[in-house]
């Protein structure tokens, strides 16, 4: 059975891949982008918080850092872009997102719960 809390993070997560893909490929300032930037962070920060309610063995693991760093790295990208430093909101951004594309390999990997079903 899997828990609510893998759940919850998978529900984020997914759709957070796809969002963040067109956000990031789409032209960047407009109304959309702003609309649909806010809705990737918020499920940005549901799968980053939502991840420390997943432990193997009842312990938190190395894959959790990203966690921490996803939460700080949207941060200063908010304080980057309200700072009017769009270079500092788009690192930051691009490296939430690359840590979600990273966080999702390590998933298909062999012994974790994903990687044992896709195989």
């Amino acid at each position: 059975m899997v828990s609510n809390a893998i759940l919850i993070h998978l529900f984020a997560a997914v759709p957070a891949m796809l969002l963040g893909a067109f956000v990031l490929l789409r032209p960047k300032g407009t109304v959309i982008h702003k609309l649909l930037g806010r809705l990737w962070i918020a499920l940005m920060l549901i799968t980053a918080v939502g991840s420390f309610g997943i432990k193997s063995d009842g312990q938190f693991s190395w894959i959790h850092i990203l966690g921490v760093v996803t939460i700080v790295s949207i941060d200063a990208g908010l304080i980057g872009i309200r700072r009017g430093r769009r270079g500092t909101h788009q690192r930051c951004m691009q490296g939430a997102y690359s840590g979600l594309l990273i966080a999702f390999v390590f998933t298909l990997l062999p012994g974790r719960m994903v990687g044992q079903r896709v195989r």
